[in-house]
């Protein structure tokens, strides 16, 4: 898990979003309400494929281009139910609550990276890849 977690309003604006995004070098912001509890979470697809492609003002609210509600993990949980819970909605970022409160965000990348486990990351990625493609894509090509 990675403890900072770069966040915004969610009255925030897509270019105000993607600055964060650059300035902080991160693929996601998660949008929090004023009492500090995810409103939203805004991905750099999001902002590509569906705010800039689509030819949206970048100073359209980033929330009308992220998802919500918010797909959460608590703090207790180790990371094959983690990994688990992101295969499951197809995410590739899941923010972290203790208790109501944000803490964290385990990425695909953490799961890559941090954790050595080849299994679960092949896993992990195999199953958000398969997700993401047409069937299409996975039909025999000999047959």
């Amino acid at each position: 898990m990675t403890g900072t977690v770069v966040t915004a309003g969610p009255e925030a604006s897509v270019r105000e979003v993607a600055e964060l995004m650059r300035e902080r070098n991160v693929g996601s912001v998660v949008l929090v309400g004023d009492d500090g509890a995810p409103a939203g979470i805004v991905t750099d697809r999001d902002l590509v494929v569906g705010a800039l492609a689509d030819g949206r003002d970048p100073a359209d609210h980033a929330a009308d281009h992220g998802s919500a509600p918010v797909v959460t993990g608590r703090l207790d949980m180790d990371v094959r139910e983690a990994a688990d819970l992101m295969v499951r909605h197809a995410i590739r970022r899941l923010p972290i609550l203790d208790g109501d409160r944000l803490t964290g965000i385990v990425t695909l990348d953490d799961l890559v990276v941090r954790t050595g486990d080849v299994e679960l990351t092949h896993s992990v990625t195999t199953e958000l890849m398969r997700a993401s493609l047409p069937d299409f894509y996975f039909l025999d090509r000999d047959g």
